[in-house]
């Protein structure tokens, strides 16, 4: 089945040709219209791909939708309505309280609780997490799991959900907008299947998703200033909180592949950045995460930012959360010392190859001097 379905990606995305059969006025001949691909016929989705030379009907068309509706709402709306009925501080203290809330949800959460267990939690904790984790809109933390797992697996290459090397644009967003492989069956997330409220948030995501992220701030503006709080709630509040979790979520996908030091390990293209770390929760330290992914710590050392790591940790002080898993120390500073290693050792050929260069260009100087000072034998 995966065979026919790459096939198919295939013949969607090679060029067009022009057929072969064409009468004396030049228009086709051939019974399945102008394209020799069994698979393509003449109408409006043969012209989209004539245009454009992508697979139309593998369009996930609601998540799409989705994305760049918000989006162009952030972008347009909320300017808009910032600019007509001005600025007030009540709807920036709920787009702050909500963007925290779901964030710390989507990093506490959904990836270091529920996709790599680095530590345990209590019950308020997951209750909160799977809650508020709903509201950015990144599908149940049964489907995030199991993208992100496989992900570590099969990181850089075909199976990787979201392969950097497929592209910055598909590792950022592009692998949600289009599906060109079926979706992969929950087979590496049996764990989380057993979790009742796991389950219970995957069967009522988008209901959690709507209520959380867009019907609570729209009520919460409306009780401060009528329909025009409750605009501003919904737009600042909801809209704009969601496109910026979100695209802070795809940064990790794509930055923190791209842009960003490797200390830990060159395997792979994850690295770590500062900068995204600051927008992310403590995320970007990306590198060490793909190298130590069961620690409970992005930015292993104490002076990185990651305040996801504290609030674990400041969680564990009061009984909420447990068994805090930990790389061991000398096996951080061995990783690290080996890629240093490793980096000196490609520093040093391309340097051996210049001394080595140089020594030929002064012999030959040497050999062409002593040429030209013999002089000729006399007759």
């Amino acid at each position: 089945m995966a065979g026919r379905e790459n096939e198919a990606a295939k013949i969607y995305l090679r060029p067009l040709r022009r057929c072969p059969q064409l009468d004396k006025g030049r228009r086709c001949a051939g019974k399945d219209g102008c394209l020799t691909d069994p698979t393509l016929r003449t109408g409006p989705t043969t012209f989209l791909r004539m245009i454009f030379r992508i697979p139309i009907d593998r369009i996930n068309w609601t998540t799409s939708a989705f994305l760049i509706g918000t989006f162009v709402l952030t972008l347009t709306a909320v300017p808009l309505y910032l600019w007509y009925f001005g600025v007030d501080w009540f709807h920036f203290a709920i787009f702050a309280v909500l963007l925290v809330a779901t964030g710390f949800s989507i990093t506490l959460g959904y990836h270091r609780l529920f996709s790599h267990a680095t530590f345990r939690a209590r019950l308020p904790v997951r209750l909160f997490t799977l809650i508020f984790g709903a509201a950015a809109f990144e599908n149940s933390v049964l489907m995030w799991a199991s993208d992100h797992r496989r992900h570590h697996k099969h990181v850089d290459h075909d199976e990787d959900p979201y392969d950097i090397s497929k592209g910055f644009f598909h590792a950022h967003i592009g692998w949600l907008l289009f599906k060109l492989l079926p979706q992969p069956p929950f087979d590496n997330v049996a764990d989380l299947k057993k979790d009742p409220l796991v389950m219970w948030q995957h069967r009522h995501i988008h209901l959690l998703a709507v209520l959380v992220s867009f019907v609570l701030p729209t009520l919460l503006g409306a009780l401060w200033d009528g329909w025009v709080g409750a605009l501003g709630g919904f737009l600042i509040g909801g809209v704009a909180k969601v496109v910026v979790l979100q695209h802070g979520t795809f940064l990790i996908n794509s930055a923190c592949h791209t842009i960003g030091r490797q200390p830990y390990s060159t395997r792979c293209s994850a690295r770590d950045s500062f900068l995204m770390a600051l927008f992310t929760f403590g995320e970007g330290y990306h590198n060490y995460h793909h190298e130590f992914q069961h620690d409970y710590r992005n930015g292993v050392k104490p002076w990185q930012w990651d305040p996801t790591k504290w609030l674990i940790w400041s969680f564990s002080k009061i009984g909420l959360t447990s068994g805090l898993r930990r790389a061991r120390s000398e096996l951080v500073s061995s990783s690290e010392a080996n890629v240093r290693k490793t980096v000196s050792q490609r520093q040093a050929k391309p340097e051996k190859r210049r001394t080595s260069m140089i020594s030929r260009v002064r012999r030959q100087r040497k050999v062409d001097a002593l040429r030209s000072d013999r002089r000729p034998l006399r007759s």
